[in-house]
């Protein structure tokens, strides 16, 4: 047992050093991209079908069926004619081997998915195995004949299982941001009002976000729950790139971020799992600046959010406490467009390491890495 004398001691000792611990300085967070040396190609995307125009990615959480851990699956919006909102496929990039498979291929017309097939940036792989991708489909290749669209669902072999249609489901477009237990999972998707635009010219407060509750069976994922937790987010059809509206979602400490690429901020959607209601567009929490039309975003390792600029080669580094941007990389140089890189970039996603990101050049149909 401590003596009085021997408390008093020690009290007096661990006062003494109080004033040095609380000036200790504060460690400087280092910011993810300041970190990046070089980006490199890796290959093409460009299955034997001739699909163009790279959008969704995601790096493979488990190996299972012929996914390996850390494989990199990339989808495309275009057919072999450059013809958007037509693409059918999904490549399987190999770092382990440096090649790229087909994993899955879908007809171009599906009856369970209304108006045909144009895979987008919404997908997410389950730990189970089952691989979901959107569908915002064209029948022409222009967002006038675009479709209300659909989920669709392979399993770890690349074989169709089944489509998610109809309900809040309307035009699946931009990231998914996914929770995985195993048995139950969370999805959210952002959605264009693909069904109640009546004309292509016309912009309106049509997009939302949707969060879907997920229950895993034998016969694959079903949806338990739909619930819009953002909704009055702006959008335009677009010849260029088909249409513009919220692209990106990063969910943090049950905060979901989401890109608004029209207002050109990145939006906070609090209790992101768990509220029962819509948050609206939700809080902006960084706009303009180094921001041009931020489309897909993620998670750094530091707790930061990465941002791929679609106006120009750049991504961006945002610190969500502080709500600063912090850092901007220039990933995609290509002089051929004004600024350079402009109209290249899509989608993202953190490696497994940490170390580094993938992402797409639209461009010249590419998957690369930055590290």
């Amino acid at each position: 047992m401590m003596s009085k004398s021997s408390r008093r001691l020690s009290l007096a000792f661990v006062a003494a050093l109080a004033p040095a611990v609380a000036a200790a300085p504060a460690v400087a967070k280092t910011n993810f991209l300041d970190t990046l040396k070089k980006t490199t190609t890796l290959g093409s995307t460009v299955p034997d079908n001739g699909d163009v125009n790279p959008y969704a990615l995601l790096v493979a959480p488990v190996s299972i069926g012929k996914i390996k851990q850390g494989d990199v699956l990339v989808d495309n919006f275009n057919d072999k004619h450059n013809l958007q909102g037509v693409g059918t496929t999904i490549v399987d990039y190999s770092p382990a081997t440096k090649t790229t498979t087909l994993f899955a291929s879908v007809p171009k017309t599906l009856s369970s998915c209304p108006g045909g097939v144009g895979l987008t940036t919404a997908m997410a792989m389950l730990k189970s195995g089952y691989v979901i991708v959107g569908s915002l489909p064209s029948t022409d290749g222009t967002f006038k004949t675009a479709g209300p669209g659909c989920l669709i669902v392979f399993d770890a072999n690349g074989k169709f299982i089944k489509t998610f249609a109809g309900g809040h489901i309307d035009g699946p477009w931009g990231n998914a941001a996914l929770v995985d237990h195993g048995k139950t999972a969370t999805l959210f998707i952002s959605q264009i009002g693909a069904g109640k635009v009546p004309s292509a010219t016309q912009a309106g407060k049509l997009a939302s976000v949707l969060r879907l509750d997920l229950a895993i069976g034998k016969d694959g994922p079903a949806i338990t729950k739909e619930t819009v937790i953002g909704d009055g987010y702006d959008e335009r059809a677009d010849k260029d790139v088909f249409v513009i509206g919220p692209t990106g979602l990063a969910l943090k400490d049950g905060t979901l971020y989401v890109s608004d690429a029209i207002a050109n901020s990145i939006d906070a959607i609090p209790n992101a799992l768990t509220r029962k209601d819509s948050a609206g567009t939700g809080t902006p929490i960084t706009k303009d600046g180094l921001l041009k039309r931020p489309l897909a975003l993620d998670k750094a390792p530091n707790g930061n959010l990465i941002a791929i600029n679609g106006l120009d080669g750049e991504i961006i580094e945002i610190d969500p406490v502080t709500k600063k941007q912090v850092a901007a990389h220039w990933i995609n140089t290509n002089k051929a467009q004004t600024p350079p890189g402009s109209g290249n970039l899509f989608g993202v996603a953190l490696t497994l390491d940490g170390k580094g990101f993938y992402f797409v050049n639209d461009d010249v149909n590419t998957l690369a890495i930055a590290r």
